[in-house]
């Protein structure tokens, strides 16, 4: 699979995240006349860019991908969890990050909330310490699905992007037990459950330390796209490792644990 990326300089977000997918084949390959799309950003909290996905990255992939003669254009997400009963409201966090304000382009995208909606029990095979999950029904019901990672380090997994986005899928209730022990296996593990079709990373701006919502900002001002979640990790950490004084110091990209166990489950 190939990774490619591009400096984002001064050109507008739109034209160069264009520009990037081009390299693989263009939106006109991913997205088909009359497809349902389901873009899956990064908003486990509101805070800023990179913590987050930024408003006109978002607006971007949405206006593409009907450009492109979508259908129908989801953005799904679910930010939920409890904590001794402190709970973050996923659409709250979707109102304060102006994700709403999306209903207003051409289109009119739909802001799917997955705590509102039907989950499926999927049973993971090859698994270990993940034998089964509970994701949106949707995941099955869409033509095509489009992630937004953001490019950072993790305090518990040590970094998050193409891999671990997808805890975003996963049923609130079930997280905390998740986050208990073998993090970054499980989150290869839950990659079986589906392929996405394309990925389109925002590294304009990255965390070098901490992660996922506060941490120590660089600036690469790239913007990454690929097929393979993998692939596009390794590209990832090694931004995140070209900053002096970055968590993931001393480290072979190969050898963390959510790329390597990722790539032995035969994920792309």
């Amino acid at each position: 699979m190939k990774t490619v990326y591009t400096l984002e300089a001064e050109e507008k977000i739109k034209q160069s995240i264009e520009k990037i997918v081009s390299n693989l084949g263009g939106f006109n390959h991913y997205v088909k006349p009359n497809e349902t799309i389901l873009i899956k950003p990064n908003y486990n909290t509101a805070d800023e860019s990179p913590a987050s996905t930024a408003p006109d990255f978002l607006k971007a992939v949405v206006e593409l991908c009907y450009e492109a003669g979508a259908k129908k254009v989801i953005v799904g997400e679910s930010s939920t969890f409890t904590i001794k009963n402190h709970s973050i409201s996923t659409k709250k966090t979707l109102c304060k990050a102006c994700v709403y304000e999306l209903e207003q382009l051409n289109g009119r995208p739909e802001i799917y909330i997955f705590d509102d909606h039907e989950w499926v029990t999927k049973k993971i095979g090859q698994a270990k310490y993940l034998k089964k999950v509970s994701v949106p029904k949707l995941m099955d019901e869409v033509d095509k699905i489009i992630l937004l990672p953001c490019c950072k380090t993790h305090f518990i997994a040590e970094f998050t992007g193409a891999l671990k986005i997808i805890i975003g899928f996963m049923k609130p209730a079930e997280r905390i037990k998740f986050h208990l022990g073998r993090v970054s296996e499980k989150v290869a593990e839950m990659n079986l459950i589906y392929r996405p079709d394309l990925i389109i990373m925002d590294a304009r701006k990255c965390f070098i330390t901490g992660g996922p919502s506060k941490g120590e900002i660089r600036e690469p001002g790239l913007i990454l796209a690929s097929e393979s979640r993998t692939d596009l990790d390794l590209e990832e950490v090694k931004i995140i490792q070209s900053y002096q004084g970055n968590a993931l110091e001393g480290k072979k990209p190969e050898d963390l644990t959510q790329i390597r166990y990722a790539k032995e489950l035969g994920i792309t």
